[in-house]
């Protein structure tokens, strides 16, 4: 009895032990950024270097946000992830919605269509998206970069595994009570799938603002890329001012700290969805 808790202890302090060595490896990079962004470039490339800045100064970002159009790239992404969530919410919800509880010809067909989509990688999508969004006249613009993106096949099947949890007689009683299909959805599919809304959102929130291929691809000028886009970019044109360089990667990465701190619960959440759906 007391060997196999000596085991059990050895073996929980083991894993924790590991778990802290590799999230000091995993944090570690990101702390040196945050405080090279802080730092002057004849402090950052100092040997030894040195992790708490001697010399504060917000001159880095002044000069990425204003003089380098920053806030170009941040405006845009925002723009662009904002209104990606909205549409793959609404679209993953009501398409969910009609896969789960409605019966129609070939329904199990195009749910199985929407599945092997996840199978087939973006890239292989590539070349005939960007003609088809060049086709329609969206090159070089918010609406090209958002394109791709306003229907989610993930979206839809987490959408309709968790509707197909709802009784269907709850649905069935609101149709009896004289109850139209678009309030059905509204006012009792919706509220009690929100958990699942609140996962899928910030999910695709994380994706698509570190998304960096698409927009690479689709975007020629400033004022239609993003920040990951605007980073390289940046890096390319000033890759010896690496204080300039710290201070552009932290504001690509704050928002999305932020956003992790504020809605951990539901990103954890999502995370364990996307196992046990």
């Amino acid at each position: 009895m007391v060997s196999g808790r000596l085991t059990r202890l050895t073996a929980r302090t083991l894993v924790y032990g590991l778990l802290i060595v590799f999230g000091i490896v995993m944090v570690v990079p990101f702390l040196w950024m945050f405080s090279a962004s802080f730092k002057p470039l004849a402090e950052v490339i100092r040997v030894p270097p040195t992790w708490i800045p001697e010399n504060v100064t917000l001159t880095n970002y002044q000069v990425v946000w204003i003089e380098f159009r920053f806030f170009r790239y941040f405006a845009n992404s925002v723009i662009v992830a904002m209104v990606t969530v909205l549409f793959v919410l609404t679209t993953s919800s009501m398409a969910g919605y009609a896969l789960a509880k409605f019966d129609f010809g070939g329904k199990d067909v195009i749910f199985i269509l929407i599945l092997s989509s996840l199978m087939v990688p973006f890239q292989t999508r590539l070349i005939p998206l960007y003609q088809l969004t060049t086709g329609l006249g969206l090159a070089d613009t918010l609406a090209g970069v958002i394109f791709p993106w306003i229907v989610d096949a993930f979206g839809i099947y987490l959408m309709r595994q968790f509707i197909m949890s709802i009784p269907s007689d709850l649905i069935e009683a609101a149709r009896i009570d004289g109850a139209g299909e678009l309030r059905i959805f509204l006012q009792i599919v919706i509220p009690l799938v929100r958990p699942a809304l609140s996962a899928l959102a910030i999910l695709t929130l994380v994706v698509n603002w570190e998304e960096f291929l698409w927009p690479l691809v689709i975007t020629s000028s400033d004022a239609s890329r993003t920040l990951p886009v605007g980073l390289q970019s940046f890096a390319e044109q000033y890759a010896a001012n690496t204080h300039w360089q710290m201070a552009g990667a932290s504001i690509a990465i704050l928002p999305l700290i932020v956003v992790f701190l504020i809605f951990q619960r539901h990103f954890i959440r999502g995370i364990a969805m996307t196992g046990l759906k």
